[in-house]
């Protein structure tokens, strides 16, 4: 794996359209996830550590903030075909054991990770209940192989600042994972990894 930081999209950026297909069946847009009080996309897959990493706190995370207004959304944009365990049948499996509640779409075609400019997974975008950026970068602190507790500190703080009608703090820590398994020419330019881990 290649160890890859969030791109940081400037703040205020109006959240690129997406329509893709649900794991379970059905297909799910932007128009349909936004109108609420705060929106969060979060680019993952299933077998990052990363995302293995924080899996436990995410469930926890949407399931606290989607009860408060907030409406969540995950996206898986690894090439599938070498990677077989981020396939949608293989998601369809992940969220049915994590639990997760929200709706975990796939983009085939990686278009919509290069117009969020998704770099890694996890990588978490928050946007206002205007549906421009608010903050994006790291859930918090811990990472694997260390003893930092994982709190989604970070995350909640702007979370909570956003459904206060405020703005999070402007200072912002990018999330730190996994590349995205672009597909081969695939690779977008932002596209600038930290190097093994």
């Amino acid at each position: 794996m290649v160890r890859t930081a969030s791109t940081m999209l400037p703040l205020g950026t109006a959240a690129p359209d997406f329509k893709l297909p649900e794991c379970g069946g059905g297909e799910v847009s932007l128009a349909d996830v936004a109108g609420g009080k705060a929106l969060l996309v979060i680019f993952m897959c299933n077998h990052c550590p990363y995302v293995k990493h924080v899996a436990e706190q995410v469930k926890l995370l949407s399931d606290e903030y989607m009860a408060k207004g907030v409406t969540v959304v995950a996206i898986n944009s690894n090439d599938a075909e070498k990677y077989p365990d981020d396939g949608p049948e293989a998601m369809v499996k992940e969220k049915g054991e994590r639990g997760y509640a929200f709706p975990y779409l796939f983009d085939a075609d990686q278009s919509v990770a290069q117009a969020y400019h998704a770099a890694c997974t996890p990588d978490f975008f928050l946007f206002d209940a205007d549906v421009k950026l608010a903050y994006r970068g790291q859930l918090d602190s811990s990472r694997p192989k260390t003893d930092v507790p994982v709190t989604g500190a970070d995350l909640r703080a702007a979370l909570d600042a956003v459904l206060g009608g405020e703005k999070p703090s402007e200072t912002q820590v990018p999330s730190i994972g996994c590349n995205i398994k672009w597909k081969e020419g695939q690779e977008p330019q932002y596209f600038n990894p930290l190097g093994s881990a």
